[in-house]
């Protein structure tokens, strides 16, 4: 089971049909040939002898009837030809037979009714007692430009057949010589073919191990190289995408613990009885948004676990944008006030609606704000919010003058868990989850960014949104 379920013997086995299905053909197609080939020759030699024959009794036996010359005996002009001689009446009777035999049912042999009606014809039949193959050719005797009766050779086919046993052995020998030559090709061809691909499944079967620095080696230029270069990239991306979730898993853990060690300092030092109210107060206020702050980045996780598995469903309704736009203002104008930057909600009275979930789009604002009030110097920062309405629906852009992306990251940013290399880089997965939300509500996130000249990001939404 195992032999017929390998490739290689797929291969052989597919080989060897090919080769035996063509060697069939040929085979019969050659033979078929042959055959037709050797009778053409016995039927032209025959006919070569029919020919004298009836000249011959044209020009010195047609002053008596046909039947004076067979009982007169006159056998000098067919006695030349080696085969059968059978002389026969336009009435159907044989009137010589050179066996001594008189068959019946002779006129209505093909070659005889062609010869009846003036021309040469021939047939090929099996004698009904011996089983053995005949050819006869006839031909018509005449007198005076008149038909007087048939003239009919008869020859055995045993040496065709004989010969043409020969032939097919021989092909059979030399056929099956080719199918086993041809195994044995197939089979050194086939591991040709196997050996890189059981080298690639031995390479796939480590990877599976959890094993990525393992290299498929490259054999020859083909697909199966191509595909050894596809499985060594896999193997790149994989290290690249563990390397970036163990910084994330590592990110987070600090992210965590931060507001965790804050929280837990200050419940010990407010367990302490002399604690005045004021310090009290301090306290409790700092855990009440150390807490926010830890409650808003477990609701980010968990935001993310569903997005990988697609278990988001969007909640879609009218969004009057003016109150989205003032509830932005509201939300991050006490923060850019506190770090003297400038913030910039261009509005107007009636900026229409959209189809769109308000909460997710709130939270991808508030992202996209988040990394732009992070990235700008403070007393310098210039961030603005603005929408803009086309054809194809309407696109709200988030810009600011910050340190800008490079060209390396900006190509990455996207990705989930990626995290750029500056110190207010996050966690990696807001721009990921901020790209997820576009793309459900049929969108996308588009990031134009230059190092030091700041960055453009486009929440671009079709008019179905």
């Amino acid at each position: 089971m195992r032999f017929r379920n390998s490739l290689k013997s797929r291969l052989a086995i597919s080989y060897l049909i090919i080769i035996i299905v063509t060697l069939v053909i040929t085979d019969i197609a050659l033979a078929s040939v042959l055959r037709s080939y050797f009778n053409s020759n016995v039927r032209d030699t025959l006919y070569n002898q029919l020919s004298v024959a009836t000249d011959t009794y044209s020009r010195y036996y047609a002053d008596d009837t046909l039947e004076q010359n067979v009982a007169n005996d006159e056998d000098a002009f067919w006695r030349q030809s080696s085969a059968m001689v059978q002389i026969i009446s336009l009435e159907g009777n044989v009137l010589l037979d050179s066996t001594g035999n008189r068959p019946e049912g002779v006129l209505e042999a093909d070659d005889v009714q062609l010869a009846l009606s003036g021309s040469s014809g021939s047939t090929i039949y099996t004698h009904a007692v011996t089983g053995e193959k005949l050819m006869a050719v006839s031909k018509p005797l005449y007198s005076n430009n008149e038909i007087v009766g048939i003239l009919r050779f008869i020859t055995s086919l045993r040496g065709v057949e004989s010969s043409m046993s020969v032939i097919i052995m021989n092909f059979v020998i030399f056929g099956v010589a080719v199918i086993i030559i041809s195994t044995f090709i197939s089979n050194i061809l086939g591991m040709r073919f196997i050996r890189p691909i059981e080298k690639l499944t031995k390479t796939a079967e480590i990877m599976a191990t959890g094993n990525y620095n393992v290299v498929s080696v490259k054999m020859h230029e083909d697909e199966i190289g191509k595909l050894s270069d596809t499985l060594n990239h896999m193997a790149s991306e994989i290290k690249k995408k563990e390397e970036l979730k163990n910084d994330f898993i590592s990110s987070v853990s600090h992210e965590l613990r931060t507001p965790l060690t804050s929280i837990k300092g200050w419940a010990v030092t407010l367990k302490d009885p002399s604690t005045d109210y004021a310090l009290l107060e301090q306290g409790l206020d700092i855990i009440s948004n150390e807490s926010d702050r830890l409650k808003s980045m477990v609701d980010e996780l968990l935001d993310f676990s569903k997005f990988v598995s697609g278990k988001i469903a969007l909640e879609k309704e009218d969004i009057d944008v003016r109150a989205l736009f003032d509830f932005l203002q509201h939300h991050m104008e006490n923060r850019a006030n506190r770090e003297k930057k400038k913030l910039i909600i261009e509005k107007e009275e009636d900026m229409g609606t959209i189809y769109a979930d308000i909460n997710r789009l709130k939270q991808v604002f508030i992202n996209l704000l988040d990394n732009s009030f992070k990235f700008t110097k403070e007393g310098e920062g210039e961030i603005s919010v603005r929408m803009n309405r086309h054809r194809g629906g309407v696109d709200f852009i988030v810009e600011d003058n910050g340190t800008g992306i490079s060209q390396t990251d900006i190509k990455n940013v996207k990705e989930k868990f990626y995290k750029g290399k500056t110190s207010s880089s996050s966690n990696g997965i807001g721009l990921s989850i901020c790209d997820e939300i576009a793309l459900l509500h049929g969108g996308e996130l588009i990031i134009e960014s230059e190092v030091d000249e700041g960055t453009k990001i486009t929440l671009r939404l079709s008019q179905g949104a």
